[in-house]
């Protein structure tokens, strides 16, 4: 009698699993600083400023790293897909590789979720800064810098469907807000206007990409050409909503990824104690990480109000 060799096995679906993953579409690379974690729980401190350059005088002046801070603890996540022996001996496994490949998909883009509930919930209690405050606050305070906002409510005639001028002037105005805010010295975060990301909802997207992207806007010339990129985030759902982060400029960015176990992928398949009793095959991701904010000065609320 022959043997069927269907191709998912554990180590079949592991590479085909990896390949999907490694080529999907993601963001929060651009968006979050990756930290390797050791520990389950890490305490950040660091988010202070680093001292800037001064005259030597009588010498060194050494500066320690500030109390603000909290505690992150690197969650457990996991997938999982069981498929029936049967779906296989009617010749599915196309259809299964395609499912593989789904979970690939979902398994890369949950790290962009998560920075999307960030996003979401920023302005709301218990969501908070290293400040101690909402990351999303008009009365952010850190060492010296006095109190500054990353809160903005630009206009719009609708606020759920923004011109494209009125986003024009919605993002001159939280760019010029970024280059404003101050670390705890009293010195600006952000030296140049680089490194710009506009996230908004589908909805907004077009909008925001001809904002961004026209070189000609209601007969002007469109000062901001080129000046962010444009990312979408199909859970963003609140349509008067989006964010402007800066990505570029320094060793931190809006948010902190945590990575405390790579993605690993198992299955319980051709030969297993699962195919031999339930004649079910299961295949698995799982990893452990978290996501948490970074600094609110990279980082502007945009809410559009109407006039």
């Amino acid at each position: 009698m022959s043997v069927v060799s269907t191709g998912l096995t554990e180590a079949g679906v592991r590479a085909e699993f990896m390949q999907r993953y490694d080529a999907a579409v993601t963001y929060y690379q651009d968006l979050a600083t990756r930290i390797v974690s050791t520990k389950p729980s890490e305490r950040y401190r660091w988010l202070g400023s680093a001292p800037k350059m001064r005259a030597w005088g009588t010498g060194r002046l050494a500066k320690g790293i500030r109390s603000e801070g909290y505690d992150v603890t690197a969650e457990k996540y996991e997938a999982t897909l069981e498929i029936d022996r049967d779906e296989v001996d009617d010749d599915q496994t196309g259809a299964i590789r395609v499912r593989i490949g789904e979970l690939a998909i979902r398994a890369a883009s949950h790290k962009d979720y998560l920075i999307s509930q960030l996003l979401i919930n920023g302005a709301t209690s218990g969501f908070n800064s290293y400040d101690g405050v909402t990351f999303f606050n008009a009365a952010h305070v850190s060492g010296a810098s006095g109190e500054q906002s990353n809160v903005l409510t630009p206009t719009a005639a609708d606020a759920d469907n923004p011109t494209v001028a009125e986003f024009k002037e919605a993002l001159k105005s939280a760019i010029a807000t970024i280059l404003a805010l101050k670390d705890d010295t009293g010195d600006p975060l952000s030296v140049t206007a680089t490194g710009l990301v506009c996230v908004c909802p589908p909805s907004m997207y077009l909008t925001a990409l001809e904002a961004v992207n026209a070189t000609i806007i209601g007969s002007t010339t469109n000062v901001l050409a080129g000046a962010a990129r444009v990312i979408a985030f199909p859970w963003l759902t609140a349509t008067d909503k989006w964010y402007l982060l800066k990505t570029e400029g320094g060793a931190m960015r809006p948010f902190v990824f945590q990575e405390r176990r790579a993605i690993e992928v198992k299955a319980l398949a051709e030969g297993s104690s699962e195919e031999f009793l339930r004649e079910k095959y299961l295949y698995g991701v799982v990893a452990r990480y978290a996501m948490t904010y970074g600094l609110f000065g990279y980082a502007v609320l945009n809410t559009f109000t109407e006039t």
